[in-house]
């Protein structure tokens, strides 16, 4: 599971400049690496983050976790070469777009295995 969400990832964040303008992604090694990033910050630091920033999180019904997905997204464009973001909005849509799509693959992969 954890292979297909990286390369799900993968092929989303190399199709996401299409779609979302302030995305850059130059190669696809790059898109490589920004999908692991990702994925290892989902689900490695994520749960800490979410634990920390729970009670922001019960106030806002939820939606502080998009915000800390956009916030994830930012993150690794700096520090991954050849991947840019220029504002938060488009790590905002970006991240967003990424976790519905993930969201989808996952959906129709856990019923496929009932």
């Amino acid at each position: 599971m954890i292979l297909l969400r990286w390369l799900v990832t993968t092929i989303v964040v190399f199709l996401l400049p299409r779609f979302v303008a302030g995305i850059t992604v130059t190669t696809i090694p790059t898109a490589v690496i920004v999908g692991a990033c990702l994925v290892f910050l989902q689900m490695v630091i994520k749960p800490i983050v979410t634990l920390l920033t729970l009670p922001v999180t019960i106030l806002t019904l939820g939606l502080f976790s998009l915000v800390v997905n956009g916030l994830f997204f930012l993150f690794v464009s700096h520090i991954v070469t050849g991947f840019s973001v220029a504002n938060f909005s488009a790590a905002f849509i970006g991240a967003l777009i990424v976790s519905i799509i993930n969201w989808l693959v996952g959906h129709f992969i856990s019923h496929d295995d009932k």
